[in-house]
């Protein structure tokens, strides 16, 4: 959301964003102040017979130095905001230029800042990522290279059950792989949709027996794309009516449901139940889902930045027993996946853990 200039100044802002003292302003005055003078002094010399030319040299004079106090006043900030952006440019965030005006200068000033605030999360974020995605590839690596180097030296025989372990560090490698192309997807902009209408019970119906047979098969080893691998939560579905349709892609959908339901079952408690509702929407073949646990819930604080990337959350035990915490990208992959659609996602009220809401528009209606 873009805010104007009013809109975005600090409780110290004057008469609810009007600028005082504009550069405009001061230029009207300066100009206003060096006729003043000039006629000041005329009057001066033809009432005390002063010669012109001395009151011509006292006028350029005094203009001179009003025009110099104006200017520093003005190119002092210039060259503050051109140095910390020469640091911003070199890769130093930490520079800030001081706002302490009210014109545009100081209008620039909070932009600068704002920009070199963004810049800095935005590079500490692909810090997290190499970290993120060098400690999720590491496991896998060294897992895969352990079986492999067993079998070289004769240690274990390549039987189907050590190619099986082999088979699931490949698996693993493969999941994340696939995560940072989703990344890449939602970095490079709009997904072509491949929309067509599915019945929605046996659809999530698939959606959550694979949940727990990937769950099942994980099961006694850590995930390495921040799937879960546990199987004491309980899926439930609720689908109402049981007949119910939808027009959507359903390979995206299937993205958001298994993300969130992923998410939900990390923070949900030992033996907890996760929920997923479908029903019909507002409009044709329209559909809204609903992801619910039993977990601690989220802050209302924290609603808004539940789907940033790299978000992995701030309650005290984030994730069950049996899941790690992932790179952060599910939920920020499941927005981008709804927004592709034109659709709605977000945290809703509950009364118990975290109600996730996800509205999708279906098929535009026809007029006839």
């Amino acid at each position: 959301m873009s805010d104007g200039p009013s809109a975005r100044r600090g409780p110290g802002e004057p008469w609810g964003g009007v600028r005082p003292f504009s550069i405009k302003t001061k230029l009207g005055a300066l100009v206003i102040i060096a006729v003043l003078i000039t006629t000041g002094l005329s009057m001066i010399a033809v009432r005390t017979q002063t010669e012109l030319r001395f009151i011509t040299v006292f006028s350029m004079i005094a203009t001179l130095l009003i025009t110099q106090f104006v200017a520093h006043s003005l190119t002092a900030p210039l060259d503050e905001m051109n140095a910390v952006a020469r640091s911003i440019s070199h890769g130093d965030y930490t520079r800030r230029v001081r706002e302490n005006r009210r014109d545009e200068l100081g209008d620039l000033a909070e932009t600068i800042n704002r920009m070199a605030d963004e810049l800095a999360a935005q590079d500490q974020q692909r810090k997290e990522l190499v970290a993120n995605v060098s400690h999720e590839l590491r496991t896998p690596i060294a897992g895969l290279r352990a079986v492999l180097e067993n079998v070289v030296d004769g240690i274990a025989e390549a039987d189907p059950e050590t190619m099986r372990t082999a088979l699931k560090q490949t698996e693993r490698l493969g999941r994340l792989v696939e995560t940072l192309l989703d990344l890449s997807r939602l970095d490079n902009g709009v997904v072509p949709l491949r929309m067509r209408r599915f019945e929605v019970w046996p659809y999530l119906s698939g959606v959550l027996k694979e949940a727990n047979m990937v769950a099942s098969a994980r099961g006694g080893m850590a995930s390495g794309s921040g799937s879960h691998t546990r199987t004491d939560v309980h899926l439930h579905l609720d689908v109402s009516p049981p007949e119910l349709t939808a027009h959507a892609d359903p390979e995206r959908i299937h993205q958001v449901v298994a993300n969130l339901i992923d998410n939900a079952i990390k923070h949900s408690p030992p033996h907890g139940r996760v929920t997923v509702k479908a029903r019909r929407g507002a409009y044709p073949e329209s559909l809204e889902l609903e992801v619910l646990d039993e977990g601690p819930g989220i802050p209302r604080s924290d609603w808004h930045r539940v789907f940033e990337r790299f978000n992995r959350g701030a309650v005290r035990r984030p994730h069950g027993p049996g899941s790690d915490g992932g790179t952060g990208l599910g939920l920020a992959i499941a927005r981008w996946a709804v927004d592709l659609h034109g659709g709605r996602i977000g945290v809703a009220e509950s009364e118990r853990g975290c109600r996730i809401l996800v509205t999708l528009p279906g098929q535009p209606s026809v007029p006839s």
